[in-house]
């Protein structure tokens, strides 16, 4: 498959589901209820990034770099405000709390009408939840960061 757009993307949470020192793998989220945040108009950007250790020596006068912690980032979301969408609601109920949950992002690249987009899973934290107001002519947005803490399990579509 080549290229898709972002447009019919879906990000989903789920329930509390703890950070773990090992890679998560799809079958630690069976189980898992997932309840769509509605009105996605950002899903923002996560994969891993690592921190860079750096190492001045004397005597080879250049900089070396070495590859240190993994960071998948954290997702800057953007949603139009619905106070009765239950992924809204479950979103604001996160960031009340220091628990981890478990999320879900639908890709739009499903091979046919009856196949399964690529899935994206992983583990992270409601770090904000803030309502934004912009200028007149703009929808109220629900901004939501998300700390991502884990790696991101990657499953193809069909």
């Amino acid at each position: 498959m080549g290229i898709f757009a972002t447009a019919g993307s879906k990000i989903y949470i789920g329930g509390v589901l703890d950070a773990k020192l090992v890679d998560f793998v799809i079958g630690d989220f069976s189980g898992q209820s997932w309840v769509e945040i509605g009105w996605a108009e950002a899903i923002g950007e996560f994969g891993d990034e690592s921190s860079e250790i750096t190492f001045d020596a004397i005597g080879q006068q250049r900089t070396q770099k070495l590859k240190g912690s993994r960071n998948a980032g954290t997702m800057a979301a953007r949603f139009g405000v619905d106070t009765e969408d239950p992924g809204q609601i479950a979103v604001r109920a996160a960031e009340l709390g220091p628990q981890d949950y478990a999320f879900r992002v639908d890709f739009n690249d499903a091979n046919t009408q009856s196949g399964t987009p690529s899935q994206r899973y992983f583990v992270g934290k409601i770090m904000s939840a803030r309502e934004v107001l912009d200028t007149s002519n703009n929808v109220v947005r629900l901004n939501a960061s998300i700390g991502v803490n884990s790696n991101i399990v990657q499953v193809s579509p069909t």
